[in-house]
């Protein structure tokens, strides 16, 4: 019997104040299990992308950057070549978002998602997926209706809070075992900040 307390998965997902959409979740990974490089973070979650959704979304690296390609055809979401990225808690890579057919027409300069990892006190480390400054083709504009919001929440929002959390899932059994039990929990931020 697995006696490891459950692996929390911390998650939060809210559309800000311009009804741009803020999208976090992370992990503490415990010490002693092994330690990777935001490279490796990037590759894993792209590898897993295209796992989780079944092959129907393939991401596609070329010079210009990253697509998410829907059958391997239309572009759902491109981003610029990543970057690297630091903040306080740690640091990353960037994807800085630069189109797609998910994205508002003249919103596609905005937009990033970050992978982070930052080392903590306790010797391991914390995976963070952070989504920010994102203006998705449903809401339609700055100022989406009731209806709009909602079909956001039940579609894209659900599918990108499933596959996060799934390769965060993933990630950590890859790791600790395929036995480790993991535990979703939701969090509130202010600002894109924990509270």
């Amino acid at each position: 019997m697995n006696s490891r307390p459950a692996q929390q998965i911390a998650c939060q997902q809210v559309l800000q104040q311009d009804n741009s959409v803020f999208s976090m979740q992370w992990t503490d990974l415990p010490a002693g299990l092994p330690p990777f490089s935001a490279h490796d973070l990037l590759q894993r979650y792209l590898r897993d992308i295209r796992q989780l959704t079944i092959g129907l979304i393939r991401p596609v690296i070329s010079a210009q950057g990253i697509s998410f390609l829907l059958c391997g055809r239309w572009p759902l979401l491109s981003f610029l070549p990543p970057s690297p990225a630091s903040t306080p808690k740690g640091d990353g890579l960037a994807l800085r978002i630069c189109g797609g057919l998910l994205v508002q027409r003249d919103q596609c300069e905005r937009g990033e998602l970050l992978l982070l990892l930052s080392q903590q006190a306790y010797g391991g480390q914390r995976i963070t997926l952070r989504l920010a400054d994102y203006c998705p083709l449903l809401l339609g504009s700055s100022q989406p209706s009731l209806f709009r919001r909602w079909l956001y929440r039940l579609t894209q929002s659900t599918m990108h809070r499933l596959v996060t959390v799934r390769f965060l899932v993933r990630l950590y059994r890859d790791l600790a075992g395929p036995a480790a039990c993991v535990r979703i929990v939701n969090i509130t931020l202010h600002n894109g900040r924990e509270t």
